[in-house]
């Protein structure tokens, strides 16, 4: 899942990239508010985990304006544990969480999992399909019944083509979701990953739609 982190204040930004991106989650961390229009209007995120308080332009218009253009992107909002007015405007915008600061870290990651999940029609903490089970939280998986090993980049894979189980998930999406800006990509790492959960789990459970991307169909 790739997240968006709009926050001026330098150690707390530093702090909470670090520790989501060791909760599974790409971070792409930006410092005032008019950059994060600018990030949301050229890429695409799972999530927002959004300050009020920035320069240039305060998260609650960030928010505002993020909404009125239809973009229904999952925000939570950072607040104080005071600001009860700025939790109510910012719910009343179009926020979908918040959380107060200090900010408990496996608390925050807990909230974007379910974010994410309501997102894509998802009730559970666990996504299955078929045979194949995924667990969001303890980051586990099963395949028809048996535990299966994956690396930190397989299972994030796995997990966006989960989440979109019946829809084509192009390369550029799956890309955008598993790789941050400054790291640097390999052009055959997506097949690369692809290759090995399919020797992982099965042959035939990711599909290859040719010249669009891959998709694991959902079983009713």
């Amino acid at each position: 899942m790739r997240i968006l982190l709009v926050e001026d204040d330098a150690l707390l930004g530093d702090a909470l990239q670090v520790g989501l991106r060791e909760h599974g989650f790409a971070v792409e961390w930006i410092r005032d508010g008019a950059a994060g229009e600018a990030a949301l209007a050229s890429d695409e995120f799972t999530a927002i985990v959004l300050d009020l308080g920035l320069p240039r332009m305060s998260g609650l218009e960030l928010l505002q304006r993020v909404r009125n253009r239809g973009d229904h992107t999952p925000v939570i909002i950072l607040t104080a544990r005071e600001a009860v007015h700025d939790r109510v405007r910012g719910l009343d915008l179009g926020a979908d969480d918040y959380v107060v600061k200090p900010v408990a870290l496996k608390e925050l990651a807990a909230r974007l999992r379910a974010v994410a999940r309501r997102a894509q029609g998802i009730g559970s903490g666990s996504i299955v399909v078929g045979s194949l089970s995924l667990d969001l939280a303890s980051r586990a998986v099963t395949f028809e019944g048996n535990p299966v090993e994956l690396q930190p980049r397989e299972f994030a894979l796995l997990q966006e083509l989960l989440l979109r189980a019946g829809r084509v998930v192009t390369r550029t999406q799956l890309e955008t979701q598993l790789y941050e800006w400054d790291r640097s990509l390999d052009s055959n790492a997506i097949e690369v990953h692809v290759h090995h959960l399919r020797r992982k789990l099965a042959p035939t459970l990711i599909r290859t739609v040719r010249g669009v991307g891959y998709m694991i169909p959902r079983e009713d």
